[in-house]
């Protein structure tokens, strides 16, 4: 592996775009995931800042897609996937600033991993809305995956975050070291948001569609094949409307 993020060295995922209609589509099956890989830090290197950044949001994107579930009593997992982001967290500003730091690179490449082989969603419903949405964004405009996660997530969670408010302050505060206001938890989940917004830019990521100077005139197109399937997403359902006001929050 020469590249940490999509953590293909040990998940069960794939995704390939078909040009005739742009579309970006995953599959997932066991008799994909590799029994064995080589994970050599050294070979990250040479990895342009862009690329280490937009890899670092794809990793924390994986958890988020856990992160945030309807499931109760998942305190264990919980703390693994604020360990794993807090380690991302740490660790990308350091590479960005010393590229052939071995230790951060390492610690990145094996949170890379541990944020997409099934460990982090033991015992929980995942999400994956965002992703897919992304999905119709970058299959369409052929921008880095990480980077369209970076404008999408903070949207989504400005959009979902009422549904569990207790949740959104908790990551808040365990993530982001945001105090928690017992007397408004709302604003406690907002400014965790708002940390992961500023934290994207920090390690340049666009944060907006603008940024990445991506229009706004498909956006009932994209919506209208993300849900060809059905709804998105299990945190909160998502309809061909919940899309587009997604894709207006990120705008």
């Amino acid at each position: 592996m020469t590249l940490p993020a999509a953590g293909s060295e040990s998940s069960t995922s794939s995704v390939i775009t078909n040009e005739d209609g742009w579309y970006k589509r995953s599959v997932g099956d066991n008799i994909i995931r590799p029994v064995f890989a080589i994970m050599n830090p050294e070979l990250t290197y040479t990895l342009p800042p862009y690329q280490t950044a937009a890899g670092a949001v794809d990793m924390m994107a994986h958890i988020f897609e856990r992160y945030f579930t309807n499931e109760s009593n998942v305190d264990l997992t919980d703390r693994l996937s604020e360990a794993t982001l807090k380690t991302i967290i740490k660790n990308i500003p350091i590479v960005l600033q010393d590229p052939k730091n071995y230790e951060a690179r390492a610690e990145i490449m094996w949170a890379g991993t541990i944020a997409h082989n099934g460990l982090l969603g033991t015992g929980r419903i995942e999400d994956w809305a965002t992703h897919d949405i992304e999905h119709e964004i970058s299959g369409i405009y052929d921008i880095t995956h990480g980077a369209g996660l970076a404008i999408l997530f903070p949207a989504w969670m400005k959009y979902v975050y009422k549904k569990d408010i207790k949740r959104f302050a908790q990551f808040a505060n365990r993530v982001w070291n945001v105090e928690i206001d017992i007397n408004n938890l709302e604003k406690t989940a907002l400014e965790g948001i708002e940390k992961t917004k500023a934290y994207f830019k920090k390690i340049g990521m666009p944060v907006s569609l603008s940024e990445a100077n991506i229009p706004d005139d498909r956006f009932e197109e994209m919506a209208k094949k993300a849900i060809e399937n059905g709804p998105l997403g299990n945190f909160v359902k998502l309809n061909k409307e919940d899309i587009i006001a997604i894709f207006n929050l990120a705008k």
